[in-house]
């Protein structure tokens, strides 16, 4: 077992051509991670930074942007986007699902950038206006989005996001993460939403998110990334908790280091850009339950790689990496 969890069965990946290479210069041995590590995702971000919708659409020829919602959210969370996005919208007809998918994911960051994390009772009137409209923008953008292209998974999952924050209900909800799992009954980010949906804070029951992460990937094969659902599971749970030990439990550090041998530690786990999330899911989750036997390998594998999520669950989130990396 520990021969396959730590690399020593010659399943290491192999060097990647479009890997970013880490800075030189590192805080405390760590970086955080841009363009999701990747050499053309930052050619497609810095095409967006433009404003060029040409270039953008160049840069996406290597994704399938209505399944990689990794690479969507690199767009969706890039300042100014909005300022330029309509007018592909509106003139660019034949890519005209792109443009709208690209929209709809950035007005509903946009509208969530709005609210700010605060808690809801802290929100003012002006702030919960401005996030209702943009997120009365996003939900037309991505059902016209998801009608032109029914194949795609991601406008469903940002659907779910955007059905949470305006709270249509349960069965709304329901109807589109089914939608999402009949695209891709195995899409982390859709189960993500869910996970969150079903949190004491937006309405659910304590112990069903855990559950329902738990059924999800029961159905996984090994090596695959829906392992993550387990630890952000886990994740939610301690943020619900309001204690900082919760999760130091034999039984969590178990099933959390079965689940990362079994997913992200598995030699049939793929690196596709921005699999360095995936290990700060897991990163952070073994840290917090303090266990000792995978997180070592977790850290090492990153390479000092941090990602604002979903360390920014956290007061002074790089502070809490460096020093579970530091303990680890």
């Amino acid at each position: 077992m520990f021969d396959k969890l730590f690399g020593r069965d010659g399943g290491r990946p192999g060097a990647d051509p479009h890997a970013l290479p880490a800075p030189r210069w590192q805080k405390n041995g760590m970086y955080t991670l841009r363009a999701l590590g990747d050499a053309r995702v930052l050619t497609l971000v810095e095409a967006a930074t433009a404003g060029d919708w040409a270039a953008v659409k160049a840069a996406l020829a290597p994704f399938d942007l209505g399944r990689d919602d990794r690479v969507l959210s690199e767009l969706a969370d890039l300042a100014g986007v909005q300022d330029w996005i309509g007018r592909a919208v509106e003139e660019d007809k034949e890519h005209r699902a792109t443009a709208l998918l690209i929209s709809g994911a950035r007005h509903v960051r946009w509208g969530w950038e709005a609210r700010t994390s605060a808690r809801a009772a802290d929100v003012t009137r002006e702030q919960w206006q401005v996030f209702h409209e943009r997120l009365h923008i996003a939900e037309e953008q991505l059902l016209e989005a998801a009608e032109l292209r029914p194949e795609w998974v991601t406008p469903w999952r940002r659907l779910l996001t955007s059905g949470r924050g305006t709270s249509l209900g349960p069965a709304v909800n329901e109807t589109r993460l089914d939608a999402a799992l009949r695209r891709d009954p195995l899409h982390l980010e859709a189960h993500v939403e869910w996970v969150s949906q079903l949190q004491p804070r937006w309405g659910g029951e304590p112990g069903e998110a855990l559950a329902f992460a738990r059924e999800a990937f029961a159905g996984a094969p090994d090596g695959h990334r829906l392992g993550c659902l387990i630890a952000i599971a886990h994740i939610e749970d301690w943020v619900e908790s309001n204690r900082m030990n919760s999760l130091i439990t034999p039984a969590i550090q178990d099933e959390l280091l079965e689940t990362a041998e079994r997913s992200i530690l598995h030699p049939a786990y793929v690196r596709r850009p921005g699999w360095q999330y995936d290990f700060n899911v897991f990163a952070m989750a073994l840290s917090l339950a303090s266990e000792s036997i995978a997180s070592p390998q977790v850290f090492r594998e990153l390479k000092g790689a941090y990602t604002t999520w979903p360390w920014s669950y956290m007061d002074q989130p790089e502070k809490m990496y460096a020093r579970a990396r530091r303990n680890a």
